[in-house]
């Protein structure tokens, strides 16, 4: 059987603020994407592919498999009704950092489209908030601090640290991969605030931090940890590429008997 193609969101800056660069190619652009997520979603036996924002995610959607909306700067407040004055006027491209209300249009449309094929999603961290917000919900603008640390210092990969244990649901798809509670690494200071529209909160660590989202009968699943990072195996990504191959996408041929399936 032909192996899953799950596309995979990165960021786009330009070349310069790449160390050592040359200088003549400094104002092109670049997309940039964690090779974490294509080294493990590959050792689970699927085809990562990278999706640009040139990429029409109804066009995209159409061969893809599975989709991982993956982690970075926050969403804009114009998205969920937060406080814009936060916005700083920079170029997104000079400074990967700051808000990309492209990216934030991109991966929205692109949550619509693999929900509306119900192709499988995974949101990591920014990709759980981006979920969120595609259907309707809010966030928190910034966590206070807490004997929970959600911004850790801590550099990656690891698995993170004892203080952030998340206890999930019972009968949630979270609770069956990681079961009761597990210990996971965190770089975040926003978080999923209100839902939106049929997801659930299925993962919370202690100070009731939500941790992981669900969209009950569709193959969603995001988490605000990343999964790409932890130092130990983590089952979010292969659960990606086992949904995504048990939907793998397989298109119809047309010849002049009428339509085949390939």
């Amino acid at each position: 059987m032909t192996r899953p193609l799950i596309g995979v969101t990165g960021r786009r800056f330009r070349m310069g603020l790449v160390a050592g660069a040359d200088s003549r190619y400094g104002d092109m652009h670049t997309d940039s994407y964690m090779a974490a997520f294509a080294t493990r979603i590959a050792r689970a036996g699927g085809v990562p592919v990278h999706l640009p924002y040139d990429a029409p995610p109804e066009d995209a959607a159409a061969w893809l498999s599975g989709v991982v909306v993956t982690g970075g700067q926050d969403v804009h407040p114009g998205r969920w009704g937060g406080d814009t004055a936060v916005v700083r006027e920079i170029d997104p491209r000079t400074d990967p950092a700051v808000h990309d209300a492209e990216r934030d249009a991109y991966e929205i449309a692109l949550v619509h489209e693999a929900l509306k094929r119900e192709i499988p999603v995974l949101g990591v961290c920014r990709g759980m908030q981006i979920i969120n917000v595609a259907l309707g919900g809010t966030l928190v603008a910034d966590l206070s601090p807490g004997a929970v640390r959600h911004l850790s210092p801590e550099s990656a990969p690891t698995d993170g640290t004892p203080d952030h244990a998340v206890t999930f649901e019972p009968g949630s798809i979270a609770a069956g991969l990681f079961g009761d509670h597990a210990v996971t690494n965190s770089w975040h200071h926003q978080a999923v605030d209100r839902c939106g529209a049929g997801l659930v909160v299925t993962g919370r660590t202690e100070d009731g931090v939500a941790e992981a989202m669900e969209l009950p009968g569709s193959p969603v699943l995001a988490v605000q940890w990343h999964p790409e990072w932890m130092a130990s195996p983590d089952p979010a990504l292969g659960w990606i590429v086992e949904e995504s191959a048990q939907r793998r996408y397989v298109p119809e041929l047309q010849n002049n008997r009428g339509t085949v399936k390939a």
